[in-house]
């Protein structure tokens, strides 16, 4: 009999497939006690054991080598030493000389490694406590007898939809688009990294689910409906049918807007806007151009982090920078250095801390490790001999983090230029709005950079104390809070009457509703997701921007997010009314 799990829309579309259910944590563990005399022969299961998820590991790693590339699948390296490491292995064999059960042994001591490396002062050991979880699951699920149920393992052609709690770095890598058709996570919300990335990906995703792992067992056909957020679990012929025809209808709007890709962005009274597109991927690149976007708002630097046993060198990073900035001929590329931390954490936590959000990450991370840092600068520095790149600096919060960054620039092209390497020096450099304090400040800001980019998601994170990753508060994650939309008009003021470029580049642009909301405050510069970018010029084509501003206007006065989304969606169905009439 089917039934309907419900979570949060995070990447349209809709998907009939097979689940892989994955659950990967930690399992329960027996205390058990051997006898002395068993002590060999337990001895030799952890061996066995750790032999087995050694091969098992390897093959991992070929198989996400083949379809993620060499660079991706390194991530596995660190677990293979780990499984080879001698102070670990004395460790848990003295622990079964003891006579404890070599799956508690291992237990135990992982435990205990994991203590060491989270408290320790180091950030690359902070790193490695991911690695080390999957080392424990591995060598637990061979000890215990358990099923192994790596994305890998999903035969190509198989559309099977991902079911798992949660992707780590080390899942994310080994996803393979020819196996799996789309995702459904029990954690995240519609702006948690996850869901970003499966956007970015173009695979339909639920995420916010809660218990999906719980509730099924692996063995079910399920209907993945990535606009509605739900899972039809063994839905009947009928269901299917009718979820068919939906598919074919969301097809034929998606070839709809494919034509809108080279309409010019004007609403009805005359008023020009700029889309750009997000990118996350440099593989996504080609696509992007061809969206329609006038160049990217945003191109995200952390796929080059996450899910990585080691940082990138700066040749590879210029590879990449330039393969999106050759891909959009001579149209402004916006670079964000890297913004680890949060959701976007590379192999284990970078650095493990109890409240990443609020921790060392982004710019703060950046400035405190400045030979990382300047690897990354010299890179876009050499990027952008190829166009017209433009850096932005993540979670800034006082102007003092902007004048470090740009010493290091100059210090990045003085190296360069040491070394003879072609370079610009020249780069516009601009800043993240992300927090209260950069929005109430934010005219300090305005004789130091060239451009300001509002990030929507972390602004009403930070601003609404509400963790945009935890599926509990979705509810309440509500962008257009008062309090929020003040923010937003506040830098769009200041922008203006500084003669400074101000775009918004978070989630909240790609939602028609919100869209209408930052024409109405004033944003004559928009980025999104680059399949929503024909989406976003429909709906700014048929708005007129001195209507939407009288809206936001009402909205600024409004006492709460519903009141306030109650005057922008009466605002915005009288505009497409008059459209369609």
């Amino acid at each position: 009999m089917s039934f309907v799990l419900r979570g949060i829309p995070a990447s349209p579309g809709i998907v009939t497939g097979p689940v892989h259910l994955l659950r990967w944590e930690v399992p329960d563990v027996p205390h058990r006690i051997v006898p002395d005399e068993a002590i060999p022969r337990e001895l030799a299961r952890l061996h066995d054991a750790i032999a087995r998820a050694r091969d098992r590991l390897e093959s991992v790693r070929a198989r996400a080598e083949r379809h993620a590339g060499a660079e991706e699948a390194a991530i596995f390296d660190v677990q293979l030493t780990i499984l080879q490491d001698a102070e670990i292995l004395t460790e848990i064999e003295g622990l079964v000389r003891q006579n404890l059960g070599a799956e508690k042994a291992v237990d135990l001591a992982m435990l205990e490694w994991r203590r060491r490396f989270e408290r320790s002062p180091h950030a690359m050991l902070r790193e490695r406590v991911g690695d080390l979880v999957d080392v424990q699951i591995r060598v637990l699920t061979a000890l215990l007898g358990l099923p192994d149920h790596d994305p890998v393992d999903v035969p190509k052609g198989t559309c099977a939809v991902l079911v798992t709690h949660d992707l780590t770095p080390s899942l994310t890598v080994q996803l393979d688009r020819e196996a799996i058709s789309a995702i459904a996570t029990d954690a995240g919300t519609n702006t948690s990294h996850i869901a970003i990335l499966a956007r970015s990906l173009g695979l339909p995703a639920v995420v916010g689910l809660r218990d999906a792992t719980s509730r099924l067992t692996g063995t079910e056909t399920i209907v993945l409906d990535g606009g509605a957020g739900t899972l039809t679990v063994d839905p009947t012929d009928a269901e299917v049918a009718a979820f068919q025809v939906r598919a074919q209808l969301e097809a034929q709007e998606v070839e709809e807007l494919r034509l809108l890709a080279s309409a010019e962005p004007v609403t009805l009274d005359g008023e020009p806007l700029v889309l750009r597109a997000n990118v996350d991927l440099p593989e996504e690149a080609e696509q992007a151009a061809n969206s329609g976007a006038d160049g990217v708002g945003l191109m995200r630097t952390e796929f080059l982090v996450v899910g990585r046993a080691t940082m990138p060198d700066e040749d590879e990073q210029y590879r990449a920078y330039a393969r999106v900035v050759d891909a959009f001929g001579g149209h402004p590329v916006v670079i964000r250095t890297f913004d680890v931390g949060g959701d976007k954490l590379p192999v284990g936590g970078f650095p493990v801390e109890p409240n990443p959000f609020l921790g060392w990450r982004a710019i703060r991370m950046c400035l405190d490790e400045p030979e990382l840092f300047k690897t990354q600068l010299r890179a876009l520095l050499r990027a952008a001999t190829h166009g017209d790149v433009r850096i932005m600096l993540p979670l800034v919060v006082t102007v003092e983090e902007v004048r470090e960054a740009r010493a290091l620039m100059e210090e990045s092209a003085a190296e360069l230029r040491a070394r003879g390497v072609p370079h610009r020096d020249d780069v516009a450099l601009g800043v993240m709005i992300e927090t209260p304090a950069a929005a109430v400040s934010v005219d300090t800001f305005a004789g130091e950079v060239a451009f300001f980019s509002i990030g929507t998601n972390d602004l009403v994170q930070y601003t609404l104390a509400v963790d945009r990753g935890n599926a509990l508060l979705a509810p309440r994650f509500t962008p257009l809070h008062p309090a929020v939309l003040r923010l937003i008009a506040r830098t769009v003021e200041v922008a203006h009457d500084n003669n400074i470029e101000v775009a918004v580049c978070g989630e909240m642009a790609s939602q028609p509703l919100m869209a209408f909301a930052l024409i109405g405050l004033g944003l004559r510069q928009l980025s999104v997701a680059a399949r929503n970018v024909p989406a976003v010029k429909r709906i700014v084509r048929g708005i007129h921007a001195s209507r939407a501003a009288d809206a936001a206007r009402r909205a600024l006065r409004a006492g709460t997010a519903a009141e306030a989304e109650r005057i922008l969606l009466e605002a915005l169905e009288r505009e497409l009314g008059r459209v369609t009439a």
